[in-house]
C-alpha cells in the first residue's frame, strides 16, 4: 500500500510540474497582440530577413507617405518549418528586396504586425497567414 501511495504522489507532482512548464508555451502563441480584423499594406525595402525559430521575422524599411526618413517595421510570421512546407526558402526574400507586405497590425500602434502575405517585385505572392490563424500556403 505504501508504494502505491508514493506512486500517486510522485505522479501528481510530475503532472503538476509538466503543467507549470508547458503553460508559458501556450501563452507564447497568442494572437491577442494583433488587430486581426484589420489588414495593412505597406511597400518597402527588406532590411533583414530572419529565418529563425520560433518565428521568421521580416524587418522592412518603409518611407512614410509624408516623406522623411524610412521607418522600420517588424513583421512576424510562422516557423521556418511551416513556411518551408508552404514553398518558402531561406532565400525567398533577401535584404534589399522591394516587397509589398500585407499584415495585421499590432494593437498598440507600434510599427509591426503578424504577416499575412508578401508580394515580391516579380509579382509572386507568398502567404504566411500567421496573424489570421490560417494555414500558410502559396497563392
Amino acid at each position: 500500500m505504501k508504494s502505491s501511495a508514493t506512486t500517486w504522489i510522485l505522479g501528481g507532482c510530475l503532472a503538476a510540474a509538466a503543467a507549470m512548464v508547458s503553460w508559458p508555451a501556450g501563452a507564447h502563441h497568442s494572437f491577442a497582440v494583433y488587430e486581426r480584423t484589420k489588414v495593412v499594406t505597406l511597400k518597402g525595402t527588406v532590411k533583414t530577413f530572419q529565418w529563425t525559430n520560433p518565428h521568421v521575422v521580416i524587418w522592412l524599411l518603409v518611407t512614410p507617405a509624408s516623406g522623411g526618413e524610412p521607418e522600420e517595421w517588424g513583421l512576424e510570421t510562422t516557423s521556418p518549418g511551416v513556411l518551408t512546407r508552404s514553398g518558402w526558402t531561406r532565400n525567398s526574400i533577401k535584404a534589399g528586396d522591394q516587397i509589398t507586405a500585407e499584415f495585421s497590425p499590432l494593437r498598440d500602434g507600434t510599427h509591426g504586425g503578424g504577416l499575412n502575405s508578401v508580394t515580391l517585385a516579380s509579382g509572386e505572392k507568398l502567404t504566411a497567414s500567421f496573424a489570421s490563424g490560417e494555414k500558410a500556403g502559396l497563392k
